[in-house]
């Protein structure tokens, strides 16, 4: 039975649009295909796929089709961020709000987001310290504002996993090399606790000694803990 629950989770989440905003309730599109494979949770809480998305998922679960649930959003025209130069600071909150990695800069440094890959999660809105930061309809060939998957089509949305998955990974590989770090610099400490301390009491060495082995035991164990999968 799991095995056929991660087999409709993938089916689910390959349906889903992939703007990984969370207004599902879910911290991202994974996660709530995941819910709806296993726990049964409802098809109609993911507002940029509005309607239509409904209907693909209804026909992959078996779920009926019901509207869209309010208390997630409405549907509504895709909408990018764009950035008020005049009033960025550069503090960088909203690159590391980002979930697609659709915004570019640097710290204190001028900040542009990549409209061609925004996927409009809003997500940067709100880590935004100066409310420099904007929505505004997303480019549309078509005459009125189409909304859900008339808005978003599937290139995108596979564009936009592949760049929230090669974020997530960045990020995992970037916090191991950090916990690395932090690990080399407590057993250097370690090696030489006295040169590496105001204290000179013994007693005081041993307490310090013996909680900088504590730390290293319990960052060594998290280490060898498996990879959660991607998929």
């Amino acid at each position: 039975m799991q095995r056929v629950n991660e087999g409709l989770a993938r089916q689910i989440n390959d349906a889903l649009p992939q703007t990984q905003c969370t207004r599902c309730g879910y911290p991202d599109c994974q996660a709530y295909a995941l819910a709806i494979a296993q726990e049964g949770v409802p098809i109609n809480q993911c507002p940029p796929g509005g309607a239509e998305g409904i209907r693909r998922l209804a026909h992959i679960t078996g779920q009926p089709v019901v509207p869209l649930n309010p208390t997630h959003g409405t549907e509504g025209p895709r909408v990018v961020v764009w950035i008020d130069e005049t009033w960025c600071i550069g503090c960088t909150l909203c690159i590391k709000a980002c979930p697609v990695d659709a915004i570019t800069g640097s710290n204190k440094r001028m900040h542009t987001v990549i409209e061609s890959v925004c996927t409009g999660c809003e997500l940067c809105l709100p880590v935004c310290p100066v409310d420099c930061m904007h929505t505004e309809p997303a480019p549309s060939e078509l005459g009125a504002a189409p909304t859900g998957w008339d808005a978003w089509s599937p290139a995108q949305a596979t564009e936009a996993r592949t760049r929230y998955e090669f974020r997530s990974t960045r990020l995992m590989r970037e916090e191991r090399e950090h916990q690395k770090s932090l690990e080399a610099k407590a057993a250097m400490k370690l090696e030489d606790l006295a040169a590496h301390s105001q204290h000179t009491d013994p007693a005081v060495l041993d307490k310090k000694r013996a909680v900088i082995e504590a730390a290293l035991a319990r960052a060594r164990a998290k280490s060898q803990l498996p990879a959660q999968p991607t998929d």
